[in-house]
């Protein structure tokens, strides 16, 4: 089973500079369109309408450390990631009193 997803990502749209890298990085999660921006991608669903951080694209597991990479290198600095609350897990050791 592939690992869950525990980042969403949008792109600021206004700071694209078309450069491509986040697309080099992780071509399942960033697109760029015929205006030669960059947006997130989620399947087939292309997130541009309006864009910001309403348009929160699930990253798929395997994919988490190629978004976060590309959202450093970024030269426009327009890929916001955002980390969900995942649960705690119980460990199986024995409670302190």
């Amino acid at each position: 089973m592939p690992p869950q997803s525990r980042l969403k990502v949008w792109i600021d749209q206004d700071l694209c500079t078309g450069d491509g890298l986040c697309t080099d990085h992780a071509p399942e999660v960033f697109r760029l369109l015929e205006d030669g921006i960059a947006y997130c991608v989620e399947g087939t669903k292309v997130f541009n309408d309006p864009g910001g951080a309403s348009e929160l694209a699930t990253v798929p597991g395997f994919r988490e450390r190629d978004v976060i990479e590309a959202a450093a290198e970024c030269p426009g600095e327009c890929i916001f990631i955002e980390f969900e609350e995942t649960p705690l897990l119980e460990l199986d050791s024995p409670t302190l009193s």
